[in-house]
């Protein structure tokens, strides 16, 4: 079963991933979700990024709101595909996190989804397409998907 690491910046931000929670099943996915601040805890942040390859995960997805720099150190501290999902959390609605996660410098990519639930419903669909191209299941899963007209 491939694995992707949420990280989120906060426990309330895993409630914007509950109706991802239900794609990653439906494609075989392991999302092991885990609160790891940028700001909060940043020395615990990147020992987990450290061992994340070697524990078995295959892809991250960040999701932060406000500065949101979550997604942006995640891609500094590992060679494994990020996924940033910017969350809503200040009087911006999200818009800083979205330009915080989309504003990465070159050597350093965040593929950046749309903000909040729908960003984070799409991030586990990028996760289970890139996935995909090396597993069979998961690109049957993504077939059946999209012949479902992108719902469950």
């Amino acid at each position: 079963m491939a694995r992707i690491l949420v990280c989120i910046g906060s426990p309330s931000d895993k409630d914007y991933f509950k109706d991802a929670d239900s794609l990653a099943v439906f494609f075989g996915l392991e999302m092991i979700v885990e609160v790891l601040s940028a700001h909060r805890n940043a020395a615990q942040l990147r020992a987990r990024l450290a061992q994340a390859a070697g524990d078995g995960v295959e892809i991250i997805i960040a999701a932060a709101g406000m500065a949101a720099h979550l997604a942006g150190v995640c891609a500094a501290e590992t060679n494994l595909p990020v996924i940033g999902v910017p969350l809503p959390g200040s009087s911006l609605g999200g818009l800083d996190a979205l330009l915080s996660t989309v504003q990465m410098p070159a050597g350093v990519p965040v593929a950046t989804m749309a903000i909040g639930a729908p960003g984070a419903r799409n991030a586990v669909i990028l996760a289970a397409r890139i996935l995909g191209l090396k597993d069979s299941i998961i690109r049957h899963k993504l077939d059946e998907f999209k012949a479902k007209g992108f719902r469950l």
